[in-house]
């Protein structure tokens, strides 16, 4: 289990030899990464869990991408004409694209590909709200048209996580999107090795040699995607102490987010480096279910947010105090230029006088809570330790099921009642990539009926968003941001529980890490 603290001397002390390699494989073309977590789904369409969309970014590619600004930019799409009133948008297709299984890539994949994300993702739900029609045209085209004004249609193409836009084969993007896909057949810059795949141990990635990159240098997640080493090994490693100890020992080259009391001992190492592959940070959010007692009345989901302190929360998971917010209560993260704090007065500090008063009025019957704990991820682990004292305090009865991340990510899409195997409440790890507008943060959205994990429905909170992508008067729409987050704070899909800043740790043999927020492996080599 993780702990707050960590020996250094165990953390000084050799590793043993942890892995091995063929003697085929030359030690600069692989490149061995642990990750917040292992890969267990390899579906970005069905599962909104982030190891979903590190998956993707391998191996499939996008019609649009962001680029290190945040601004959308052509990535499979040669070109493209917009009409004047922007309601017919027509696309095509760089020439020479080749799926793995060195099938063309068509304009058909593309428009399948869209289908089956918006019947799954918020933004695609909101596009479509707008009376979205597609039409393939040739080989390589395809047209968009809108009835309603949306103002946003290259930035949902461009759609980066939780959900995020891949192009598949058209015969695999017309699986629905309520069940999963078993094909990790792409177009991307790597090509997966579904044979070598053990889930809670390893999955490995070679370099697609046919795929072209975009002309141009890489940016963010848009430009050029050169591939440089010839393998990634995705390990799974989830005890902190044992990851640390062999990045410092070189038997892994890349570690996402170590656990940030271990940033004295990776910075004394010679041969680690520190970088920040997020400069935006990440958010904690706290999730009720909204479909289960005692947080399907908004009273109760109100006392839950005036237990939080976000300042304990951040010592918790050990983030340095230059490295936190002592308080953020913009739903869009704070830094990003929707940052507001509408809405939020008098939640810096915990209030259980207040707490207790509205639990009281929901009509909590005493009946326990089910806090859903990732025993793999430190900073969620130690997190949900704090929440669920606090909410004691309160008045909640805790009960915390301690599973790993694969496991709570599966597990909290069941709708049903906790004794049928369903659950009240877990944290997530979120980014600016996720939360910094009303269109794209995936859980601020409450459509009713909602199938995101959660299950918010409100139709007010949705109007006051469509109203933002509607839009086009960015004046308006910072005045309707603030009118979201008022009643966002009345409905509480999520809560905020602190933003900081994590670095990830390299060894000084790489080049090429850029700050992509998400984690990508194009343009890294491997040196000695």
């Amino acid at each position: 289990m993780p702990l707050s603290r960590r020996k250094m001397m165990v953390l000084a002390s050799a590793a043993p030899a942890l892995l091995s390699t063929g003697a085929a494989r030359a030690a600069s073309k692989v490149l061995k990464v642990v990750l917040t977590s292992d890969l267990r789904s390899i579906d970005p369409v069905f599962n909104t869990a982030t190891y979903a969309a590190y998956h993707g970014y391998l191996v499939y590619d996008q019609l649009f991408a962001l680029d290190s600004r945040g601004n959308p930019q052509p990535q499979m799409v040669e070109r493209y004409d917009v009409s004047a009133d922007r309601r017919s948008y027509t696309f095509r297709l760089r020439d020479g694209l080749a799926f793995h299984d060195g099938s063309p890539v068509r304009a058909a994949d593309a428009v399948a590909s869209i289908l089956r994300w918006k019947d799954r993702d918020v933004v695609g739900k909101a596009m479509f709200s707008a009376g979205a029609r597609l039409e393939v045209g040739d080989e390589l085209t395809f047209g968009l048209a809108l009835e309603r004004p949306f103002g946003l249609v290259l930035d949902a193409l461009a759609k980066p996580t939780a959900n995020a836009l891949f192009v598949m084969p058209e015969a695999v993007a017309r699986t629905p999107a309520t069940a999963q896909i078993s094909s990790a057949v792409g177009s991307g810059p790597f090509m997966f090795v579904k044979e070598e795949w053990r889930p809670g141990d390893k999955a490995v990635y070679v370099r697609n040699p046919n795929y072209v990159p975009r002309a141009g240098k890489s940016d963010g997640l848009a430009g050029g995607k050169v591939v440089k080493v010839d393998r990634v090994e995705w390990l799974s490693m989830p005890d902190a102490t044992t990851a640390v100890s062999a990045l410092t020992a070189g038997e892994i080259d890349y570690l996402q987010n170590p656990a940030m009391d271990t940033y004295p001992v990776l910075r004394a190492e010679k041969n680690v480096r520190l970088v920040t592959v997020d400069p935006s940070g990440s958010m904690l959010w706290i999730r009720p279910n909204h479909l289960q007692p005692p947080f399907d009345n908004a009273k109760a989901r109100q006392a839950l947010l005036h237990c939080i302190d976000q300042t304990a929360i951040m010592q918790a998971i050990g983030a340095p105090a230059e490295n936190y917010r002592p308080f953020c209560g913009s739903y869009f993260m704070c830094g990003t230029p929707l940052e507001t704090s509408a809405g939020s007065a008098g939640l810096e500090r915990p209030d259980f006088d207040k707490a207790r008063a509205l639990l009281k009025e929901s009509g909590y019957d005493g009946r326990p809570v089910l806090f859903m704990q990732p025993s793999d991820l430190s900073a969620n682990f130690n997190a949900t330790v704090v929440i669920a004292d606090s909410m004691r305090k309160a008045g909640f009865k805790v009960q915390i099921d301690t599973l790993d991340w694969g496991a709570v990510s599966q597990r909290r899409n069941n709708k049903k009642p906790v004794g049928e195997g369903g659950w009240n409440l877990f944290t997530t790890v979120a980014t600016a990539l996720d939360a910094s507008t009303p269109l794209t943060n995936p859980y601020l959205a409450t459509p009713c009926p909602n199938d995101i994990a959660g299950f918010p429905c409100d139709e007010e909170l949705q109007k006051r968003r469509q109203a933002w992508w509607e839009s086009s008067d960015p004046q308006e729409r910072a005045r309707l941001a603030d009118r979201i987050q008022e009643r966002a704070y009345e409905v509480v899909p999520y809560i905020n529980g602190g933003q900081w800043k994590q670095f990830t740790a390299i060894r000084s043999s790489l080049s090429g890490v850029g700050q992509t927020i998400v984690p990508t492996f194009w343009e890294v080599s491997k040196d000695g």
